[in-house]
């Protein structure tokens, strides 16, 4: 294909976020899969290079969105590329911030009618009682900010001296935490591809090594820290479960073209539903790759998929 015929691809990676560094790292992956006979590759910083986007927007087709936490996955950077006109891949503002917003996330849940763990929503102005909280939700219990990605700032709690502090380092990332009962059980995530007719991906089994009591940042990113095993090692009908819930999870958070959610398998065998990442992890060994590669879809083939839909005029 000749330069000028070529997809111009405006790669967006970096960002403020926490997970800064992540982002990069999967940027790298994504440059190296996606075939340079058909992408011209420009990469942008929305730390930096946010006007320099704006600027040569009329030389740009179309932009992949490699950022993670706020102003990445919480409608923000999407928000921009639409006043700009520039398509982007994945969900749009309203699905990317209500998925983003773990509170928010959770009552749409309970509405659909899809399980999720009980939990109270926290201001940083309420006067905290930690005893009623443990009292609601029993012990242990988990502590995250509102909206945070890759388990920034989430503490699982075993004792009620230990629920303060908790609180105190969850408010360091938010003024909008939850504390959330610990559903006891297999970790599991479900990805779904697609826009009208939705593929949900074979179900992810994430077993965190020892000294990791959940899947937490350490757990996700330290190499061998953790063991994923897909397909998950669970019966059939409840791999259709997992899968279903996933699919009612992106539907009821107005979801677009991909996302994985994460669940909890609990030692009761009901499903509980954690939340769902609308800018899932983007290298060859991450979680939402993996499970495509199982599905029969090469990590480059997939790239090439997200992008024919948001060039589609549909996303």
């Amino acid at each position: 294909m000749s330069e000028k015929n070529k997809i111009r691809l405006a790669l967006l990676c970096g960002g403020h976020s926490a997970e800064r560094e992540i982002s990069i790292a999967g940027a790298r992956e994504v440059e190296r899969a996606l075939d340079p006979g058909r992408y011209h590759i420009m990469r942008y910083d929305p730390a930096t290079d946010l006007d320099r986007l704006i600027r040569d927007r009329s030389h740009l087709d179309v932009a992949f969105i490699l950022l993670h936490g706020r102003y990445g996955e919480d409608g923000t950077i999407q928000g921009l590329l639409e006043l700009i006109g520039l398509p982007y891949q994945g969900s749009g503002v309203l699905g990317s911030a209500l998925a983003m917003d773990k509170h928010l996330a959770k009552v749409i849940y309970q509405e659909a009618e899809i399980p999720t763990a009980p939990w109270i929503h926290l201001h940083r102005s309420n006067k905290v009682n930690t005893k009623e909280i443990v009292s609601r939700l029993g012990l242990p219990l988990m502590v995250k900010p509102c909206t945070q990605g890759s388990s920034v700032g989430i503490i699982r709690v075993a004792g009620e001296d230990k629920l303060g502090p908790a609180i105190k380092e969850a408010f360091r990332w938010d003024d909008r935490i939850l504390a959330e009962s610990f559903i006891k059980g297999r970790e599991i995530t479900g990805g779904i591809l697609g826009l009208d007719d939705l593929l949900p991906l074979p179900v992810v089994e994430i077993i965190p090594g020892s000294g990791h009591s959940f899947f937490d940042y350490d757990a996700k990113y330290l190499p061998g820290a953790t063991k994923e095993i897909c397909p998950a090692d669970i019966p059939g009908q409840v791999s259709e479960k997992a899968q279903a819930l996933a699919v009612a999870a992106h539907r009821a958070l107005q979801l677009r073209a991909y996302s994985r959610t994460d669940m909890i398998l609990a030692d009761t065998g009901k499903i509980f539903v954690l939340e769902t990442n609308t800018i899932p992890g983007m290298t060859q060994t991450s979680l939402f790759p993996r499970a495509a590669e199982a599905a029969g879809i090469p990590f480059s083939r997939l790239l090439d998929q997200l992008i024919d839909m948001a060039l589609s005029g549909t996303v």
